[in-house]
């Protein structure tokens, strides 16, 4: 990152799926991105840690520690940080209502956004119905999740010398094949659900590693996407705008090109 970056100040930073433990992930560049912003509060929506990787093979490099020490250097100076568990850390649920250091952690919350609108936010996984009836699915679809990944390495490793941009199979396939369109369709639809029967004007998740904004089921639908390949995240402005940026692409020549969008009725 460019030493004469300023610090862009927000309300409310939401991230999540970093997925720490898992070889293939861009932590490097989620510490470029804490440091170039300053947040009142900060949600981190689940699988910050991923337990199932770690139980298999332990994968700690010195950057996670310094990408912690930066999220609690953070919370010492007064950002109120908190941390939603997912699936992946999901051990962190035995300790639900408390602190670490100066982050809180729960389950699910409500944020107000500036203009009085009202969010739930929460990872989603409760609501993902392998995840809940079928966890050895779960695992399966992680395991292939995770050779998907390997594959893309060598895939880009070839596009790199040709010139190319980081091309991802994963999301390739989710939005090609129609059965992951599908079953993105159906968690959007149950968050939506969620959120109203909740009460609240919205709902922001993450989960399924499909960045988004848009109110098509009728209420504010806001997904962080993930940092195992995507870099995206969500802030809320000072003046309730929420944007999803796609941080890759505002560190590589195009500092603006993130994809803003005002919830409904701001």
């Amino acid at each position: 990152m460019s030493e004469d970056r300023e610090i862009r100040r927000v309300r409310a930073l939401f991230l999540s799926d970093v997925h720490l433990g898992m070889k293939p992930i861009r932590s490097a560049q989620l510490a470029e991105f804490l440091r170039a912003h300053d947040a009142e509060t900060i949600y981190l929506v689940g699988d910050i840690l991923d337990g199932w990787r770690l139980a298999k093979q332990w994968h700690w490099p010195e950057q996670y520690n310094e990408l912690i020490q930066l999220m609690l250097d953070k919370a010492a100076a007064g950002t109120r940080v908190v941390y939603l568990p997912g699936n992946h850390d999901e051990f962190l649920r035995e300790y639900l209502g408390t602190y670490f250091g100066e982050i809180e952690l729960v389950d699910r919350t409500i944020h107000t956004s500036a203009t009085g609108k009202t969010y739930l936010v929460i990872h989603g996984d409760q609501f993902d119905v392998v995840v809940m009836n079928a966890k050895w699915l779960a695992h399966v679809g992680d395991w292939a999740y995770n050779a998907a990944l390997r594959i893309n390495i060598a895939i880009n490793w070839v596009r790199r010398r040709l010139g190319l941009q980081y091309w991802s199979l994963s999301a390739w396939a989710k939005q090609k094949v129609k059965n992951a369109v599908s079953v993105i369709g159906r968690f959007e639809e149950a968050l939506v659900h969620e959120a109203k029967q909740s009460g609240v004007d919205g709902v922001i998740c993450g989960h399924i590693h499909f960045a988004d904004i848009h109110d098509r089921l009728g209420i504010q639908y806001i997904n962080t996407g993930d940092w195992v390949e995507s870099c995206t995240a969500i802030v809320e402005n000072f003046d309730g705008q929420f944007e999803l940026i796609k941080w890759t692409e505002m560190v590589t020549g195009d500092p603006r090109k993130v994809r803003p969008r005002r919830a409904s009725g701001q």
